[in-house]
């Protein structure tokens, strides 16, 4: 591999956070540097030398900056092939400097959409002559080194003050596979604002990768893409886990369902809520939550949606749990929970989550609306003569939507706000709704006044005479079945009231 000497440098950044020891380096090795508008200025303030592109080119910076350094004497220098006769002559014929380096950093567009910005900034911030630099500098690896990011400022200057400006084709080659990096996902992000899912084209970047221990098993091999930082704020405990941010993400969507209301706990097992309850403390709920399910609750993800104060540590402290998850944390509680070196505690912090949901299915991916929809009493038809109490309707909406996060087939049932036992990820509807019956009788429920909840429509009554007969009283449904009448009648016949949401929410 061929070793080249930093001779000239092109620099054309937004972000001049980290620069100046590369500008002092460089200078300090006698190499050329070129520059354009405000990092030609801040070089300048600095006391180097610096060459104005235009004194290259021979035109200003024109259309208030939109057209800086797209000439052929600036990408000649960059494209040419030092080993090739043609290239070598054609520079010195129309006297192209040769550029040995380009450093670029993108104007951030990502960062212009997600601050609310007006189309027009937005557009504003989509970069031309940037990306075309990066793109050409990477493309000529052989004998151009691109540094295509502030993100990798620092890896440059080391490479600079440990090779003394001198560059293998080896290192010119991992720095343009960053660069590559970098344009393909500048033109995602670019892409995706302008489609907004008009287009069936599925384009995904994520440049925050992180290898995990494994998969979901030992003998598989696990990453994670997302800014795990932007979500939550970690406090403490062992890195997580492939199922540990399976569960912490079934864990988020379900409690968001409940962000501002009163206290509420939910504990999850592989991707489900086995103990779930709404107090007026949140001591009081984990305790009603945890009850709902003592046994699955081992080894479980617990998360509230209010602070965790000290009473309530001292009760989860009891309890081996893998992940804690809260909006905060009181000191004392804090102290308590980080008694376990391992546990994790994370904050959550308030972010929107993506719109969408994207799996992969045979050899391509599955790609959805996020289900948005949060069943309300708004939306709730009673379709029987016995009408739901009000209390009835807040146990029915409560178990709605926790049934909304909960595998297919299921029952969810519901009292006073706790949830009693549900059925998860079944067959049939009828073995959905006789687990949950035999679980919550196991721990003791009384299902007298329970309220039941199912994620699709009951083409028999047989589930709603099941329910009766275990002494549930209510029942919710997205109805839309060619049979709905004979489980109206039934429950006509037996005092029990049903009401139909006309959503269902499948969650496979």
């Amino acid at each position: 591999m061929s070793n080249k000497t930093i001779s000239s440098a092109l620099i054309s950044v937004f972000s001049k956070d980290g620069l100046e020891p590369i500008v002092k380096k460089l200078n300090d090795l006698g190499v050329t540097i070129y520059s354009t508008g405000g990092t030609e200025k801040f070089i300048k303030d600095l006391g180097i030398n610096v060459i104005p592109v235009e004194d290259v080119t021979s035109y200003p910076s024109i259309l208030g900056g939109r057209v800086k350094t797209l000439h052929p004497k600036v990408f000649g220098g960059i494209l040419n092939r030092q080993n090739h006769e043609g290239d070598v002559a054609e520079l010195k014929e129309f006297e192209i400097p040769q550029i040995d380096v380009v450093i670029v950093d993108l104007y951030p567009f990502e960062k212009t959409v997600a601050s609310g910005a007006s189309n027009q900034d937005i557009i504003e911030k989509i970069d031309i002559g940037g990306i075309s630099l990066i793109r050409a500098a990477a493309k000529n690896y052989a004998d151009v080194t691109c540094v295509s990011s502030v993100d990798d400022y620092a890896e440059f200057l080391e490479l600079l003050n440990s090779k003394n400006g001198e560059t293998s084709e080896e290192d010119r080659k991992r720095f343009a596979t960053k660069a590559f990096n970098v344009s393909s996902h500048y033109d995602s992000a670019i892409f995706n604002y302008f489609n907004n899912h008009e287009l069936a084209v599925l384009k995904i970047s994520e440049t925050k990768g992180k290898v995990l221990r494994y998969g979901e098993n030992p003998h598989q091999k696990g990453f994670f893409f997302g800014n795990f930082d932007a979500m939550f704020t970690k406090l403490h405990g062992k890195e997580l886990s492939y199922n540990n941010l399976l569960d912490v993400d079934a864990a988020v969507n379900l409690i968001l369902e409940f962000k501002n209301e009163a206290p509420t706990f939910a504990i999850l097992k592989h991707n489900n809520a086995c103990g779930f309850a709404q107090r007026n403390s949140i001591n009081q709920a984990y305790v009603d939550a945890l009850a709902g399910d003592p046994v699955s609750a081992f080894g479980g993800i617990l998360i509230s949606n209010t602070e965790i104060d000290k009473a309530t540590a001292e009760e989860i402290h009891k309890l081996f749990c893998e992940v804690v998850i809260a909006p905060s944390f009181s000191d004392e509680a804090l102290e308590i929970l980080k008694g376990k070196k391992n546990r994790i505690l994370l904050i959550l912090n308030d972010i929107e989550l993506p719109k969408t949901t994207v799996r992969t299915c045979l050899n391509g991916a599955l790609v959805q609306e996020r289900d948005a929809k949060t069943d309300a009493k708004e939306d709730l038809k009673t379709v029987t003569k016995t009408t739901p109490s009000d209390s009835d309707i807040e146990d029915l909406i409560f178990a709605s939507k926790i049934c909304k996060h909960t595998k297919s087939n299921t029952i969810v049932l519901v009292k006073n706000k706790q949830l009693c036992a549900s059925g998860t990820g079944q067959t049939s509807r009828v073995d959905a709704l006789n687990q949950a019956i035999h679980k919550a009788q196991s721990f003791n429920f009384d299902l007298k006044g329970a309220v039941m909840a199912s994620d699709a429509f009951f083409p028999f009554p047989d589930c709603v005479e099941i329910a009766d007969n275990a002494g549930i009283k209510a029942v919710i449904q997205p109805g839309g079945s060619i049979k709905d009448e004979l489980s109206i009648n039934y429950c006509d016949a037996n005092n029990v009231s049903m009401v139909f949401t006309g959503t269902r929410h499948f969650k496979h």
